[in-house]
C-alpha cells in the first residue's frame, strides 16, 4: 500500500459536498508556497472595504460588532471562489474533524449546491435519508418552511443537523416537478464504509458507501471474507460506488491498489508544491486479478471517480451505470488560530491516462440507466417432467419438474437492474473464459 509519508506536510483529502470528512493539515504551508507571485496591496479596494465597514457600523439598523463583520468578509471571501472551499467557524470544524470517524448526528445525506439551492449529491445507506426515499438530484427548496434560496452550503447543514429523534420537513423538487414534503426524524449516523455478500456461488459483491479512514483496509478484510465464504477463488466481483460521494484520498488510494499490481493510480496537481503527489499501486493484489465491474452513478463523486477512473484506465475493470458527478477537486483543511480553520481547494486530480474529471466525470464503458425490475412469474407452468408416464432422459440425465420458488431469500439483485446486469455480464465473462 502507499505510504502515508507520500503525503508530505498536507494530509490531502477530497471532500465530501456538504459537510464530508477531511484530513486535517499537519500544518499550513509556508507563505512563500502560497504566494509565488507577491503583488502590492490593492488599497483603492482596501480602502473601499474600510468605508463600507464604517458606514456599516454607523448606519446599519442594528449595532454589528466588529467581528461579526470580519468573519462575515472572511465567509463571503471564501463563498466567491467555488462550492468547495469554506471558512470553518470553531463549531463547522469540530463537525468536520468528527465526521471523519463515520458517526454524525443529523439525516445522512450528502449535499451539494446548484442555482442557489441546495442539492442531494447522495443519501447515506441506512439513514434516515435513504429510509425516507430521498434521491440524488433532489432539490431541497425549505428546510422546515423556511426556503434554502440564498443560504450557505455549511448554512443549510447547520440546519439539517440537529439532536438524535427530533424530527425535520424537508420540501423537496424532483426532476422539476411539483415541490412535496417529506418529514424525517434525525437520528445518530454511523456510517458502515464497506458491505459485502455472495450474490451468488462464486460472484462477490463489495459495496463502498463513502470513503473514511480506514476503508481501504475494510475492503481488503472484506475481499478476503468472501474468497473465506466461498470456500474458494471468486469467479466475479461486483464493486458498487453508487451514490458514493467520496471521503479521504488516501482511502480511495489503498481501495483502487486492492485491484492493481503495478502503474499510477492517481495524481494531484495544484499551486503549491505539496499539492503535486503521485499514487502508485503495489505488486500485491488482493483481489487475485478476478473479473470486476464497478457500478457507477450521478451520485459517485470524487473519492468514487478516483477509483473508477484508475480502474478504467487500467481496463482493470467493466465500468457500469450512468456518468459520475464530475468533482476532479482536492480540498486541503488548513487550521487557523483560534480553533478555526480553512476548507481551500488546492488540486485538480488526473486519472493515470491524464484525465481530469472535473466538471465532466466517468463515463461508464456500459450505459446502464437504473429502473425497477420485474420478474415474470412462470411457477405454475408445467414441464415434461411432471407429465404422468413421461419418458426418461435418453443419456440416463435426472428429471428436472418444475419447480415453486416460494420461500428462497431475497438477494439484491433480485430487485435491482443494475446489479443484475453486472452479474450477468460477469457471468458471460466466466462462460467465455472457460472457468
Amino acid at each position: 500500500m502507499p505510504h502515508p509519508s507520500r503525503l508530505t506536510c498536507l494530509a490531502l483529502a477530497i471532500a465530501l459536498l456538504g459537510g464530508a470528512p477531511l484530513l486535517q493539515a499537519a500544518e499550513a504551508p509556508p507563505a512563500t508556497a502560497v504566494a509565488n507571485d507577491k503583488a502590492p496591496l490593492p488599497l483603492d479596494e482596501l480602502r473601499t472595504f474600510a468605508e463600507v465597514m464604517d458606514r456599516i457600523k454607523a448606519a446599519y439598523v442594528e449595532p454589528v460588532s466588529d467581528k461579526t463583520l470580519l468573519e462575515n468578509a472572511i465567509k463571503g471571501m471564501l463563498s466567491n471562489l467555488d462550492p468547495h472551499s469554506a471558512y470553518l467557524d470553531p463549531e463547522a470544524f469540530r463537525e468536520l474533524q468528527e465526521s471523519t470517524s463515520g458517526e454524525f448526528g443529523g439525516l445522512g445525506i450528502e449535499v451539494g449546491m446548484e442555482d442557489g439551492f441546495v442539492k442531494v449529491v447522495s443519501p447515506i445507506d441506512d439513514t434516515p435519508a435513504s429510509k425516507a426515499g430521498i434521491q440524488p438530484g433532489d432539490l431541497i427548496v425549505k428546510i422546515d418552511g423556511q426556503p434554502t434560496k440564498g443560504l450557505s452550503m455549511l448554512e443549510a447543514v447547520d440546519k439539517m443537523r440537529g439532536a438524535a429523534g427530533s424530527k425535520i420537513l424537508l420540501t423537496l423538487v424532483r426532476e422539476g416537478g411539483k415541490p412535496f414534503d417529506v418529514e424525517l426524524t434525525r437520528a445518530v449516523i454511523k456510517v458502515r464504509s464497506v458491505k459485502s455478500q455472495l450474490l451468488d456461488d462464486g460472484y462477490g459483491y463489495v459495496r463502498i458507501t463513502q470513503f473514511q479512514v480506514n476503508s481501504g483496509e475494510e475492503v481488503g478484510k472484506a475481499l478476503n471474507k468472501l474468497r473465506k465464504d466461498n470456500g474458494k477463488k471468486l469467479r466475479g466481483l461486483v464493486l458498487d460506488l453508487r451514490n458514493n460521494p467520496g471521503g479521504v484520498l488516501q482511502a480511495a488510494v489503498e481501495v483502487s491498489d486492492h485491484f492493481l499490481k503495478k502503474g499510477l493510480i492517481v495524481y494531484t496537481e495544484g499551486r503549491i508544491a505539496n499539492s503535486e503527489l503521485r499514487f502508485s499501486a503495489d505488486p500485491a493484489d488482493a483481489s487475485e486479478g478476478v473479473p470486476l465491474v464497478v457500478l457507477i452513478n450521478g451520485g459517485s463523486a470524487s473519492a468514487s471517480e478516483i477509483v473508477a477512473g484508475a480502474l478504467q484506465d487500467h481496463k482493470r475493470a467493466v465500468l457500469m451505470g450512468t456518468d459520475s458527478f464530475g468533482k476532479g477537486s482536492v480540498q486541503t483543511v488548513l487550521p487557523l488560530n483560534n480553533d478555526r480553520a480553512l476548507k481551500l481547494t488546492t488540486a485538480l486530480y488526473y486519472t493515470p491516462n491524464g484525465r481530469s474529471i472535473q466538471a465532466q466525470g466517468i463515463v461508464p464503458d456500459i450505459e446502464v440507466a437504473r429502473a425497477k425490475l420485474t420478474r415474470e412469474q412462470d411457477d405454475e407452468n408445467i414441464k415434461e417432467a411432471d407429465l404422468q408416464g413421461h419418458l426418461g432422459n435418453g443419456n440416463g440425465g435426472a428429471d428436472r419438474p418444475s419447480q415453486s420458488k416460494t420461500g428462497q431469500p431475497a438477494r439484491p439483485q433480485d430487485d435491482d437492474y443494475q446489479l443484475s446486469q453486472a452479474l450477468n455480464l460477469l457471468k458471460g465473462l466466466s462462460v467465455t473464459r472457460g472457468d
